[in-house]
């Protein structure tokens, strides 16, 4: 079942909560058997910002399964920023004093992206898909990354861009300068137990390049 699917039954039942402690946790407990090296990246829901002990919930999972804390990236959207942003801005300042790093998901779809770059020290800025199906030939896809790859590099931000499906899409990516790209080309979301290998696969054809694997 695809997370488009119970996604939105998740969020609209409450059960969301739960279950992202749950994924958090699980998360966590895979990535400890992984090399150092291989980070593990969770998605948070806006909804899940309610709970304002969420920083604590995030330290309890770092804590109760030993990950290092830098190993963790907590992905968020920019619909987190739309109702009380101040209180999640703080939720967001304490996640990264616990060392984990923090990533503004689907980049360049919201109205105020560049807005909110400015309110937060990002991590990691990771383009949406949307940008990347017509490439190479779209210009004004072209253009827009072009502009992304430039903006991270000046903040200082790792740049990503999500959906790469063909070479020639990556060779684009490579050509204008960003650090990770992620996609079909690389691995369709994979169980937990055959994450280390396709890793493996991935940096054996792509050494030079980094690529980030998710777990589904």
């Amino acid at each position: 079942m695809s997370p488009a699917q119970f996604i939105p039954v998740a969020e609209e039942t409450g059960l969301i909560v739960p279950l992202g402690e749950w994924i958090l946790r699980q998360a966590c407990a895979e990535a400890t058997k992984w090399p150092s090296h291989v980070s593990v990246a969770v998605n948070f829901s806006p909804l899940q910002f309610r709970n304002r002990q969420l920083a604590s919930v995030v330290r309890d999972a770092i804590e109760g399964t030993g990950l290092e804390a830098s190993r963790l990236q907590f992905e968020i959207t920019e619909s987190i920023f739309l109702h009380e942003s101040d209180v999640n801005l703080q939720i967001l300042q304490e996640v990264r004093r616990l060392g984990a790093k923090v990533a503004m998901d689907d980049f360049g779809t919201g109205y105020s992206s560049l807005g909110y770059l400015r309110a937060f020290p990002f991590d990691k800025i990771k383009v949406d898909r949307s940008f990347i199906t017509d490439l190479p030939a779209g210009r004004e896809s072209l253009a827009i990354i072009r502009a992304v790859a430039g903006i991270g590099k000046s903040l200082g931000m790792t740049t990503t861009v999500e959906g790469v499906e063909a070479q020639n899409q990556l060779d684009v990516v490579i050509a204008e300068g960003f650090d990770e790209a992620q996609g079909y080309l690389f691995s369709r979301p994979l169980p937990a137990r055959q994450v280390m290998q396709a890793v493996q696969a991935i940096q054996t054809k792509w050494s030079l390049f980094s690529v980030p694997v998710g777990i589904w």
